[in-house]
């Protein structure tokens, strides 16, 4: 059974993030995430 074709929608996107811990770069990745996700 051959798999179905998975078309992109969306462009792919790497995200490093460099910092001090508890600096919110969890809540920032997030942030980023949900605002990309809703675009």
């Amino acid at each position: 059974m051959a798999k179905a074709t998975f078309e992109r929608t969306k462009p792919h996107v790497n995200v490093g993030t460099i910092g001090h811990v508890d600096h919110g770069k969890t809540t920032l990745t997030a942030a980023m995430t949900f605002a990309a996700a809703a675009a």
